[in-house]
């Protein structure tokens, strides 16, 4: 029966299992294991140097053709390894790879440059991310490099960056004077790009027409030039991280800077750092004439929420969500009561858009658990926050998220339409 279904419907039958029933179907002749190629090298995640290195060395080339998303990771506890023939090797797997549409890069450091130009012929690549999870000091992720990278995925969408370092060429005023931000220096040698020239800076990310979501966390932001640079992209998302070697206030600074760079066609915000300017409290003044959804981090100082959030009063911000830690929910619904109490006796013009606040209890290993007494007062100011929401008409929800390891995105290793996990790691 299996047999004599047309090659188009074996493939329909195949895109609906999981990977396990993938791997059995695959065995069962010759034909049916060219029918689950497509699906077996969808999702593809390497989880170390060693993994990448024997997919380049066992797995035949046109089978990354099937790829449509791609987890690399360059972590290497066996053996060293040098950047060059770790860039040869990623190379060697985009340069087959002209289905990708998702790529995300776990990189100890930087690569070397030979790589940005296999980028350019990218051209179904929307999603980019690219993390540094080697030490900064030692192993710097250069600015420069990120964003030639960036710069040349035709139809760039989505940009995600962790821990990128600047460079010493674009910033050369904070080398050797507190607070010690690390520096790269030697990435001079990347070569001009054919639309950035030599200004391979952070803020050069604006002048990129398709991009529409930009993430930037635990990354310095005090390039005065994101006020400057011509905005050429129609930012939707933003999220925006602290450097933690720079204080609150000089973060702050930072991060208003770009949010009046970008703001008018921007949506949905992510904040981490509080907001002082009142600019952002005026509708007819505001940078963020768009913004409707607005996101608070853990981090974010929970005694400077209320000011914050009423600082930007003159957007049009119809759903509010904060994140924080179970020892902080108490503080975090207290604030939040004091916001909503405020709204009321404001009246009419303030917050008038507002219809609904989301509150996600994120789960910290590092933290101890709560003692009976403490869960208690946690859910009594869960539920009197519900109750103040349901008074005033306002959608709320509350949730329990389980921790995830620091400084890394959570990737889409699972089919959109049904959830099925359909990936290969190795």
């Amino acid at each position: 029966m299996w047999s004599t279904l047309p090659t188009e419907m074996k493939l329909a039958i195949v895109e609906v299992l999981d990977s396990d029933d993938v791997k059995n179907l695959s065995q069962v002749n010759r034909d049916t294991y060219a029918a689950c190629l497509p699906s077996a090298f969808k999702n593809v995640k390497l989880a170390n140097l060693r993994a990448l290195q024997s997919f380049v060395d066992n797995v035949p080339r046109s089978y990354c053709r099937y790829i449509h998303f791609l987890e690399l990771c360059t972590e290497n506890n066996v053996r060293t390894s040098d950047r060059r023939s770790v860039t040869d090797t990623i190379i060697s797997i985009l340069a087959a790879s002209p289905c990708i549409e998702e790529l995300v890069l776990n990189t100890r450091g930087s690569l070397h440059h030979s790589i940005i130009p296999c980028f350019s012929h990218l051209s179904k690549l929307e999603c980019l991310s690219i993390h540094n999870s080697g030490p900064e000091e030692l192993k710097p992720l250069s600015e420069r490099l990120v964003v030639a990278i960036a710069a040349s995925v035709p139809n760039l969408k989505r940009l995600s960056l962790d821990r990128v370092s600047r460079s010493l060429m674009h910033a050369p005023e904070l080398s050797g004077v507190p607070p010690y931000v690390p520096l790269v220096s030697g990435d001079d040698n990347i070569p001009d790009h054919p639309l950035l020239g030599t200004d391979l800076y952070l803020p050069s990310l604006l002048r990129l027409p398709t991009l529409r979501e930009l993430i930037i966390r635990d990354t310095h932001l005090g390039d005065p030039r994101w006020a400057s640079v011509p905005v050429n992209c129609k930012l939707q998302v933003v999220d925006l991280g602290s450097c933690f070697h720079e204080n609150e206030g000089f973060n702050s600074v930072c991060i208003q800077r770009i949010m009046g760079a970008v703001g008018k066609t921007v949506d949905e915000f992510s904040l981490t750092t509080a907001v002082s300017d009142a600019v952002f409290a005026k509708p007819s003044v505001t940078p963020l004439q768009r913004l409707r959804k607005l996101h608070i981090s853990p981090f974010f100082p929970v005694d400077s929420v209320v000011d914050t959030i009423s600082n930007l009063a003159g957007s049009p911000i119809e759903s509010l969500s904060m994140q924080c830690y179970a020892d902080d929910v108490v503080d975090v619904c207290t604030a939040l009561e004091d916001f909503l109490n405020m709204r009321v006796e404001r009246g009419s013009g303030f917050y008038e858009k507002l219809a609904r606040i989301d509150v996600t209890v994120t789960a910290n290993d590092a933290s101890s658990p709560l003692d009976p007494d403490e869960d208690a007062e946690c859910k009594e100011a869960e539920q009197r926050l519900k109750e103040l929401c349901r008074d005033l008409r306002l959608t709320s929800r509350f949730t329990l998220r389980l921790a995830r390891s620091a400084g890394l995105v959570p990737t889409r290793l699972t089919s959109l339409s049904d959830g099925r996990v359909r990936s290969m790691t190795l």
